[in-house]
């Protein structure tokens, strides 16, 4: 049976759950995008993957709340064995770059998963890896019943981060599938 792996595009088209925005984006299009490449890298390769934003159209919910639920209960009702989810930093601070990952704890089998994506980002754009970090209090890593990540690809607030994300989103579509691959011996 082929490994299911659910790429939850972060936010939603508009309010409820929009994203952030900086250097003239909207997190919710560059993860759009980044979302529905790595799920064509990753179908080539024989994962089964499933996308919470099929269309770029897709609104998910009427609340925050229901739209970070109806994420988790697509992936838990599906029979997901990884959940990814997909978004851009911001920070006060513009210098701020590179991707991190946060996961429920470090005793989660999402860790492994995680630095491997973290570290096919680095090596297929260039960002510096920040590392993996705790974040139990985020509903998707804790409502998810499969080992599950949120990945901040790079910093929308980031004039350099923010234009690589949105002129060469196959470069984080690759990282993030080889990470897939690479964390299932499939690399």
């Amino acid at each position: 049976m082929a490994t299911k792996v659910y790429i939850d595009q972060g936010h939603n088209p508009v309010n409820p759950n929009a994203g952030a925005e900086g250097n003239g984006y909207r997190e919710q299009d560059l993860v759009y995008t980044i979302g529905v490449l790595t799920a064509q890298y990753l179908n080539a390769a024989g994962i089964e993957t499933r996308l919470s934003r099929p269309t770029e159209e897709t609104q998910l919910g009427t609340s925050v709340s229901s739209s970070l639920a109806a994420r988790v209960q697509d992936a838990n009702s599906w029979g997901a064995d990884y959940f990814v989810s997909l978004h851009a930093n911001a920070s006060e601070i513009t210098s701020a770059s590179g991707s991190e990952a946060y996961v429920f704890s470090q005793n989660s089998a999402a860790v492994p998963l995680a630095e491997n994506i973290l570290n096919q980002l680095n090596i297929n754009t260039g960002l510096q890896d920040r590392g993996v970090f705790s974040r139990p209090s985020l509903y998707v890593l804790r409502r998810t019943a499969m080992p599950a990540t949120l990945i901040e690809l790079g910093f929308i607030t980031n004039p350099y981060d923010a234009t690589l994300m949105a002129n060469s989103p196959e470069l984080f579509a690759a990282g993030v599938a080889n990470g897939i691959l690479a964390f299932l011996g499939m690399l």
